[in-house]
């Protein structure tokens, strides 16, 4: 028995051969009377069939390969427009970069004395401690205790150095302390760190008038951080009935999460040129 796919074969075969037959027949310069007439009505629609496939069939292989164009010119583009917005997104950083370099370029001209730019490159993991480290070292000159500042204010200062890196402890670590006071009233106190991000101005006596929103600064009288220096301003105070200081709490002008780049400044008496 024929399968099928056989006897579809067989009958397009078939087909192909009568339609040949009948165009032989009909296409003859000799009048073929009514016999031609009849060959015609009979093979017209298989001719109309076959011709209605093969232009099917050959629109659907135009399609497919114009299909296939498309398909690689969209990959092209999608490639063009990812390296276009690579190329942006570097042209982006860069121009953050330099805006915060020009920063830190005009903060340093209003300082006296040599101060050393470097960049952040770590920072400590850990919750309890509070510290980055920096790409400069003791072949770059940096010491031990030097203080490192950004424009908005002091970061903190060098606690430990190897040839090419340091590592810095910043203010709001819990082992920091800078000698500060209130640049409006002149109040001392000692800014320390907190975990949450903040500061505490401790040791400041109940009888000071201290507000909320007041600007803290440094006293240089630490013999680490000059004098003038912004640390921040003051969020909240409670004066409790008993005990002679007060609790004032400071949030510093430092964005610490957005650190990338400081300066240490080389000499620790150096005296900040303050605007007014």
């Amino acid at each position: 028995m024929f399968s099928k796919k056989m006897a579809l074969a067989v009958g397009i075969i078939v087909l192909i051969i009568v339609n040949f037959i009948a165009l032989s027949v009909t296409g003859s310069r000799y009048p073929s009377f009514g016999f031609g007439r009849i060959v015609i009505s009979f093979i017209a629609p298989f001719q109309e069939a076959v011709t209605d496939s093969i232009c099917f069939a050959r629109g659907a292989w135009s399609h497919y390969f114009f299909l296939v164009s498309v398909a690689k010119e969209n990959d092209n583009l999608k490639k063009s427009l990812s390296r276009a917005i690579e190329k942006n997104n570097r042209f982006s950083e860069i121009e953050l970069s330099n805006s915060r370099l020009r920063s830190l370029l005009n903060f340093q001209k209003t300082m006296t004395g040599r101060v050393l730019a470097a960049e952040v490159i770590g920072k400590d993991p850990s919750p309890w401690f509070k510290t980055i480290t920096i790409n400069k070292g003791k072949v770059d000159g940096v010491k031990k205790w030097l203080p490192v500042v950004v424009p908005e204010g002091i970061a903190g200062q060098i606690t430990d150095v190897s040839l090419h890196h340091s590592r810095v402890l910043l203010i709001i670590d819990r082992n920091s302390a800078v000698d500060a006071l209130v640049q409006k009233t002149r109040t001392r106190g000692i800014i320390k760190g907190e975990s949450a991000g903040t500061c505490l101005f401790d040791y400041v006596l109940r009888k000071h008038d201290i507000r909320v929103g007041d600007t803290v600064i440094s006293s240089g009288l630490d013999g680490v951080f000059p004098k003038g220096l912004r640390i921040g301003q003051v969020s909240s105070v409670v004066r409790r009935n008993s005990g002679i200081f007060q609790e004032v709490s400071v949030i510093p002008d430092v964005d610490f999460e957005k650190l990338e780049e400081v300066l240490v400044l080389m000499v620790s008496d150096q005296v900040p040129v303050m605007s007014e």
